[in-house]
């Protein structure tokens, strides 16, 4: 929007520069005349090589514009002589604001920083992007207010293994601040992902024990996901618990329950856990899928290839309601499940009527789960 500022923060080498280098073309291409160019402001790679990267991701345009600064007299210089519509700063702490004590990159200098680029998109109504560097903890470096100054803060997430790529919206003055967008890495650039649910499956010949599928919500978007686990004797005086994708801590519960609520004895177990094809879920809605994939390991037996399970699990081993089971069902019907298991409350009843083709079953417990599951294993259907 016209004025607004948008900060993107993300670690190193997630793709933050190629991301906005193609925002910066698509508004090149798409947007009128009077709206004015892109203008890419890079202070930490030469004009050379952000023009290398664009020639590589097909990003350039005769109205995208770089520059090499580091100066911020020098980027207000250049505001005045493209005149921008849209323009993108790489990144803020590599900038420095001529009178203010510190180096650039301290608190003092990103907080001036901002606060002048903000101030500039406001009174001339440029659409402004500056990219942030994160901390070892995930969190965007720097003063918090530099996150209270901007109009929307946006996560940039993916694993270095995986080509997956995530967009999250942590705060928008705009709209709602848990949308997601997801999209895919590879050498000519970002592609979107209007449709990431398969990547997060393995189709499989047959069932195999210890996968299950479960539905999160990343925003308002539903994803199937595939949860894997292993279960194996212990080989150290501990138990290793070991998680990829999941949230530890919820591991740890789900198992705490399963020994105390059900017939499953795992004190003494190595359990395996993780999710497919790199995304990271810590929505409690996958407790009842995780605890179903780790019985499924511990039984040896395979749970039917079209039954998704979704559901919280509590402490005295009741499964606890879910927000958005409509939309749940209705994403994991549309990818060919054809039975489900839900929370109390969270059945057709609930939702005004399965989707088409499904059979929901709400179960109470995470003991009657996992008899469900296992039984309709049995009888294969």
């Amino acid at each position: 929007m016209p004025g607004a500022v948008v900060l993107v923060a993300g670690e190193p080498g997630v793709g933050k520069s190629t991301l906005l280098l193609e925002v910066a073309q698509h508004w090149a291409e798409g947007a009128a005349d009077s709206a004015g160019p892109a203008l890419v402001v890079s202070g930490e790679e030469s004009a050379s090589q952000v023009r290398l990267r664009a020639q590589r991701i097909g990003a350039l345009h005769e109205r995208l514009y770089l520059a090499a600064e580091t100066d911020l007299g020098a980027v207000l210089g250049h505001l005045d002589d493209v005149k921008p519509g849209l323009l993108v700063l790489d990144s803020v702490q590599s900038f420095s604001a001529p009178g203010v004590d510190g180096v650039a990159g301290g608190v003092t200098q990103v907080r001036a920083v901002a606060a002048a680029l903000v101030a500039v998109a406001k009174d001339r109504g440029i659409a402004t992007i500056m990219v942030g560097h994160v901390t070892k903890d995930g969190q965007v470096a720097g003063p918090r207010v530099l996150e209270h100054l901007v109009d929307v803060v946006l996560q940039f997430e993916g694993d270095k293994f995986s080509s997956l790529r995530l967009v999250r919206g942590l705060k928008n003055r705009f709209g709602a601040a848990d949308e997601v967008g997801c999209f895919e890495m590879h050498e000519a650039g970002l592609s979107s992902l209007p449709d990431p649910s398969g990547l997060f499956l393995n189709r499989y010949g047959e069932a195999v024990p210890g996968t299950c599928a479960s539905v999160a919500m990343e925003g308002r978007r539903a994803l199937v996901t595939e949860i894997q686990s292993l279960v194996g004797p212990n080989v150290t005086p501990s138990p290793r618990r070991t998680v990829s994708g999941l949230d530890p801590a919820r591991l740890s519960m789900v198992l705490a329950v399963l020994q105390r609520r059900s017939f499953f004895k795992l004190h003494e177990r190595d359990v395996f856990a993780s999710t497919v094809g790199g995304i990271r879920v810590v929505e409690p809605a996958v407790d009842l899928g995780l605890a179903v994939a780790v019985a499924s390991a511990i039984a040896d037996q395979a749970i039917p290839s079209d039954l998704v399970v979704m559901g919280e699990v509590g402490l005295t081993g009741e499964i606890r309601r879910i927000g958005a089971p409509g939309r749940r069902l209705a994403e994991a019907a549309r990818l060919g499940f054809r039975t489900a298991l839900v929370p109390p409350g969270c059945g057709p009843a609930a939702i005004g009527g399965a989707p088409a083709g499904m059979r929901v079953h709400e179960v109470a417990t995470v003991k009657a789960a996992l008899q469900n599951a296992l039984t309709l294993s049995a009888t294969g259907s």
